[in-house]
């Protein structure tokens, strides 16, 4: 061998090794460069359009690609702000709430600084009859960045979501916004900011809102209740359950046991949200009935006994609970209780019990009112996790359909499509899924098919390993988002958007725009 060869071959293996650098320099530069966003920009440019095997979608200024170009939208698109309810007609409902940052102590707990809503967290609770027009007025008196209202599980007009970038701007210091929607749908919501929600939501920017098909203890010209009190007369409870800064889980605001005043026999129902980023449970001993979920009545739903039931994050469950004749009946979830029955009534801590009650076949089958099984448009939403970049952060970030960032699917849908999804979670932990302005049904999991009472959901928790089917009607036109309620998963990644044929958003997200939704 040729003395020269060794060098010559080291010379070679360095030349090599030099050009795999910087071609990796180069990709990892790429998707650096790719994943940065402008100072400001449109939630009609972020993602790519999927139009579900349906029919092309075009126009509207949606901006994806072949679909439109945000700075040029179709003449005929419809603004988002125009996606409003009747501005003639009067409110029935109208309620007042004043954001402010300050310093909170909750009653027997350490204080932190949070926010509230006139002067209280949760803020108040908000009552109204199915079919009023509620009106809530949002004041900022000192939130620094702004707040909004999003009233999550009712299905509002477009303009009324209160996303901010999306459907409004942030309400800054100083400012006000008027909410108006009409009460079409009965049952137990609830009410949170959707400006830095991961931040506001946890420090304190929340409340109840409970429709009902009639008025029940709240003042008929304000819809309000005084926060963590149920009227004297009313049948129903409410319980927010919230973990704030530094504290362990409160029940309306309040560590340990909360009490309902009930008379012996009565029957109770005890309307529970879960206005954390995990999921929890809730029990009672004695037994108990499923009678809603997420603001829809189950049908014919039985007796449960020796079982908890799990409460999505951002999900409501109400219970029916039977006072006894002597005692009280406790209504229980990790760490707090509610007890209802006599003011002098007791009654043990219950275990918490092994197993979950399925609600894939709890109940009985009633009709859906649509066709799942000849849907216009189908998707996947298939949930991950990668590195890579994240407006321009390294990070381990969650994807969906192999996709982070603006690069994610965006899904596409005209007025009257019947939508079905599949929703698929392998990134190894749970995600409670939430899309906004629709409830979606459960068709089937891991390939069961749902055999029960209709399980109509807004939050649906999507363990590691499992498969969702699920299916909904578009018939609420706007731009609605589609994402994981453990808020801090939407910082990282996991949220995308609905998007309805025609229509249109002025408003922007970015830096420079004030507006950060999650």
């Amino acid at each position: 061998m040729r003395p020269d060869r060794p060098a010559r071959a080291g010379r070679i293996a360095r030349v090599v090794g030099g050009l795999v650098a910087l071609a990796l320099a180069v990709v990892v530069g790429t998707a650096w460069w790719s994943s940065l966003r402008p100072d400001t920009y449109s939630a009609l440019a972020m993602g790519v359009a999927d139009i579900g095997g349906g029919a092309v979608i075009g126009g509207g200024g949606h901006g994806h690609g072949a679909v439109g170009d945000p700075a040029s939208p179709d003449a005929s698109a419809v603004s988002v702000t125009e996606l409003t309810a009747d501005p003639m007609r009067p409110a029935d409902v109208h309620v007042e709430l004043r954001a402010r940052a300050e310093r909170v102590t909750l009653p027997g707990g350490d204080g932190f600084d949070g926010y509230t809503l006139n002067g209280s967290t949760p803020g108040p609770e908000i009552r109204a009859r199915q079919g009023q027009m509620v009106e809530v007025l949002l004041r900022n008196e000192s939130v620094p960045g702004g707040v909004t209202l999003h009233w999550h599980g009712i299905d509002v007009p477009g303009a009324m979501d209160g996303v901010a970038g999306v459907t409004q701007d942030a309400v800054a210091p100083g400012e006000v916004f008027t909410y108006r929607f009409v009460a079409e749908q009965a049952g137990t919501y609830w009410y949170h900011s959707h400006q830095v929600s991961h931040e506001q939501v946890h420090a304190g920017l929340f409340g109840a809102i409970v429709i009902e098909p009639a008025a029940d203890g709240a003042d008929a010209g304000t819809g309000e209740v005084p926060p963590g009190e149920a009227p004297a007369a009313a049948a129903d409870a409410v319980v927010l359950l919230h973990t704030y800064p530094g504290t362990s889980r409160t029940l309306n605001g309040v560590a340990g046991e909360v009490r309902h005043g009930a008379a012996p026999g009565a029957h109770v129902r005890v309307r529970i949200a879960n206005t954390d980023s995990t999921p929890t449970a809730v029990w009672a001993e004695g037994g108990f009935r499923v009678v809603a979920v997420d603001g829809t009545d189950v049908h014919e739903p039985g007796l449960v006994e020796g079982r908890k039931v799990r409460v999505t994050a951002g999900g409501r469950i109400d219970l029916e609970v039977v006072v006894p004749a002597t005692g009280a009946v406790r209504v229980q979830a990790p760490g707090v209780s509610l007890l209802v029955g006599p003011d002098d009534a007791t009654a043990p801590t219950p275990p918490s019990p092994p197993e979950f009650l399925d609600l894939l076949d709890y109940g009985t089958p009633a009709p859906l009112g649509f066709d799942p099984e000849r849907p216009d448009r189908s998707f996947a939403y298939d949930i991950g996790r990668a590195p890579g970049f994240l407006a321009g952060v390294p990070g381990i970030w969650w994807t969906i359909n192999g996709r982070m960032g603006d690069d994610v699917p965006m899904f596409m849908v005209r007025e009257g499509d019947v939508v079905a999804m599949r929703i698929t979670n392998g990134s190894g932990e749970v995600h409670p899924m939430h899309l906004h302005g629709h409830h979606v049904v459960v068709l089937a999991r891991n390939g069961v098919p749902a055999s029960g009472s209709p399980w109509w959901v807004d939050s649906l928790d999507v363990d590691n390993g499992e498969s969702y089917d699920v299916a909904f009607v578009a018939d609420n036109p706007g731009l609605w988002a589609d994402h994981c309620h453990t808020l801090p998963h939407a910082v990282e990644g996991l949220m995308t958007h609905l998007m309805y044929e025609g229509v249109t958003t002025p408003f922007l997200l970015g830096a420079g725009s004030g507006n950060e939704p999650e």
